[in-house]
């Protein structure tokens, strides 16, 4: 058991319970939506189909993962009475559009790990795919920065 002086404060594990569990929702709404029902693309297209099906299980079992830690985190901080909704819902905000802007940028257009779509004009979904990721960014971030201004309890 950890003492006072090793835990992380209760506002920082808010944070990181709400990043967490953004960035594992939106990952796993991109991978059953986009991956698995409309078979638009697999986290990895650069390589056969069964290297594309082993990267969308990593990306499942990584969003997962990330959704159950950040629900325990949540659970934890409800249960201790520590539980701030204005910083957990920035938190959530900021990493469902870290996530959906990152790969918006970085897996599609910088490392072209994977595409929105294949053999149509690109533009529009990504648009639509960077956009959405960019105001829910914007909105969290600036949701933490109003209750930043908040006392701690």
């Amino acid at each position: 058991m950890a003492d006072a002086s090793t835990r992380p404060p209760a506002r920082r594990r808010l944070l990181v319970s709400g990043l967490l569990l953004g960035a594992g929702v939106a990952g796993a709404v991109d991978e059953i939506v986009f991956h698995q029902l409309l078979h638009w693309h697999h986290f990895y297209d650069r390589a056969s189909g069964a290297a594309g099906l082993v990267s969308d299980g990593l990306l499942h079992a990584g969003t997962f993962s990330a959704a159950v830690a950040g629900m325990a985190l949540l659970a934890d901080a409800r249960r201790r009475g520590r539980f701030l909704p204005p910083l957990w819902w920035g938190a959530l905000l900021t990493g469902a559009g870290a996530f959906q802007t990152w790969d918006g940028l970085v897996h599609h257009k910088v490392l072209r790990l994977h595409q929105v779509r294949y053999g149509v004009d690109l533009t529009g979904y990504d648009v639509a795919w960077v956009l959405p990721g960019v105001l829910l960014l914007v909105a969290g971030v600036a949701l933490l920065l109003r209750v930043r201004r908040v006392p701690a309890a």
